[in-house]
């Protein structure tokens, strides 16, 4: 016969049981405190911890540690962990701030090869030299304790955020000039009363350079109703050599130019310059919004803006700034288009398509245009 306990009995109210009951059936409540809902369940209904440590299926301690927490703090504490730290941190502020920093230097700089740290790197670092800077506490240092010390410091030495170094002192005063030609062309094509200004015409240029040429190795395959449902292709191709696309895009009708050289230098725009000379009427200005390439301001180019005096007018986009180029959209509007998943037999048949997508875009022309101005508000 089991012996009876010492313990006294565990007296549950009618709430109490309830709230026992429904955390046993519940599918939400954590496991431990479901099985210690069990355990109080069990011994108010027999007092004996054998019996209970058997229908509950756990170990007499941790019937005895469940009761005895129950009879001492009350059955809610006896449902959860109590809060407790098994022993104060060892690791000294100094120590903390010593790691730290050497978590804001890169490691080539104490005379590793890594460029940047990674925590395994960084706790072995720590755990080598703590001693020698006078830190023991982080003489044995895992990646654990690193992760929290530098957590605590919302700091991630192993990665790499990049920034853009602002070195146009004349940035703002640039874009002003590009957008107020953006929103003289708004108002130009707005207002019927300013066809005065149809003389002075404004094309955005830019290049798009290396547009691959690839060649499948296979035949891509159909799709089948029923069956497949997407083109199959070979995962393998072949490089055919690279395009650059020179397009300018008129901002009144939308009219698209664009050439397709080997190479983007003076002489390929030159061709696009004659390109946009020849479209446009005689005695008219032409208005090219272009960034600060070298082949735009090259002695050839020069030479030859000399042979057309006043024909062109150059507004230019501050360093960094080719977002501010409307041709941007054209060179998106390409990639999303007729550029999508394109295979060529030849660089020549590269060109033959691009030159054809252009002439699709100049049958049904979008005006591209700028339309947020509160800049130049401010």
């Amino acid at each position: 016969m089991a012996r009876k306990t010492k313990r006294s009995i565990l007296l549950l109210k009618d709430d109490q049981l309830q709230e026992l009951n429904r955390i046993i059936r519940t599918r939400t409540s954590p496991a431990q405190e479901i099985q210690r809902a069990k355990i109080l369940l069990s011994y108010h209904g027999n007092p004996n911890i054998s019996k209970v440590a058997q229908d509950v299926e756990v170990a007499r301690d941790t019937v005895y540690k469940c009761i005895d927490k129950a009879l001492e703090m009350g059955v809610e504490s006896a449902l959860k962990d109590l809060y407790h730290r098994p022993k104060d941190p060892t690791i000294t502020m100094e120590a903390k701030a010593w790691l730290v920093n050497i978590a804001c230097c890169k490691p080539k700089d104490l005379g590793m090869a890594a460029e940047l740290w990674t925590q395994k790197a960084l706790a072995g670092y720590a755990r080598k030299h703590a001693t020698q800077a006078g830190h023991p506490s982080l003489s044995r240092a895992g990646k654990t304790t690193v992760n929290r010390i530098l957590k605590n410091q919302t700091l991630q030495p192993h990665k790499v955020k990049y920034y853009l170094e602002k070195r146009d002192p004349a940035f703002e005063s640039k874009m002003k000039e590009v957008l107020l030609v953006y929103q003289e062309v708004s108002l130009q094509k707005d207002s019927p009363n300013m066809d005065d200004k149809k003389q002075l015409y404004t094309v955005c240029v830019d290049e798009k350079p290396g547009v691959q040429a690839l060649a499948n190795v296979a035949p891509d395959l159909p799709p089948q109703p029923n069956q497949y449902p997407q083109i199959a292709r070979d995962h393998e191709y072949k490089r055919l050599g690279t395009a650059s696309i020179l397009a300018g895009i008129d901002l009144h009708d939308g009219h698209v130019f664009a050439q397709v050289q080997h190479r983007h230098r003076s002489r390929e725009f030159i061709e696009l310059l004659k390109e946009i000379d020849a479209y446009y009427p005689l005695d008219a200005q032409i208005r090219i919004i272009l960034d600060n390439h070298s082949s735009h301001i090259s002695r050839e180019t020069r030479a030859y803006l000399a042979t057309r005096p006043g024909r062109f007018i150059y507004v230019h986009t501050p360093t960094h700034g080719s977002w501010l180029n409307l041709a941007e959209t054209l060179f998106g509007k390409m990639a999303r288009t007729f550029l999508r998943h394109m295979r060529v037999s030849s660089w020549d048949d590269l060109k033959k398509r691009i030159v054809l997508g252009v002439q699709e875009i100049n049958e049904q022309p979008v005006v591209h245009r700028w339309r947020k101005f509160e800049f130049l508000t401010n």
